[in-house]
């Protein structure tokens, strides 16, 4: 068993986004993302199941071309799909993607 404090975990930029890994199997790998205002994570093609969790922050995650605003202690849980993040005001996140099996 581990155990983190995900308001205390540093976080990189989306451009060291592997940096951001903290723990990772063959079934999951999670992470932290950490985008500052206006940044946003490009659309992109998962072909695993994702969670989205805020931890800080507000954010708007498109799946599948359809848009919902997320904020603190909120979560998305997405089949595989298109998506996208980006925010207005800053948002730390913890994303789970889980392999198909």
């Amino acid at each position: 068993m581990q155990i983190f404090d995900l308001y205390k975990m540093q976080s990189f930029p989306y451009e060291q986004r592997g940096k951001n890994v903290f723990f990772i199997t063959k079934e999951f790998k999670t992470r932290i993302i950490n985008l500052a205002a206006g940044e946003e994570i490009p659309q992109c093609e998962m072909a695993s199941y994702v969670i989205f969790y805020v931890i800080e922050g507000e954010a708007i995650v498109t799946v599948n071309y359809k848009e919902s605003v997320i904020d603190a202690g909120k979560c998305v849980i997405s089949e595989p799909a298109v998506l996208s993040l980006k925010t207005k005001h800053g948002v730390k996140i913890l994303g789970i993607q889980i392999n198909k099996i």
